[in-house]
């Protein structure tokens, strides 16, 4: 017994009978599409996360770069020992 009732001679027959009414380069294509589609899909999944992760980056930056200008500031005003 198949799939569901179907039997494995009929599942044969409805493939034959899908690649002659597709052709197998246009299936080929469709496979690819559809595992583009599924691959998008689980991208668009994950990136809720790692756009919060992104809005908080910036900021880090930012305030890192305010760091690093005040450092560079209190050291250009300190008198050389040269």
């Amino acid at each position: 017994m198949g799939i569901g009732g179907i039997s494995m001679w009929q599942l044969l027959i409805l493939l034959l009978i899908v690649v002659l009414v597709f052709g197998t380069k246009r299936l080929r294509n469709m496979g690819g599409d559809l595992g583009a589609a599924v691959k998008g899909f689980r991208k668009g999944m994950e990136d809720p996360g790692d756009a919060q992760e992104e809005k908080l980056e910036p900021d880090k930056i930012a305030s890192e770069n305010r760091s690093e200008a005040a450092s560079e500031e209190s050291t250009k005003s300190k008198p050389s020992s040269t």
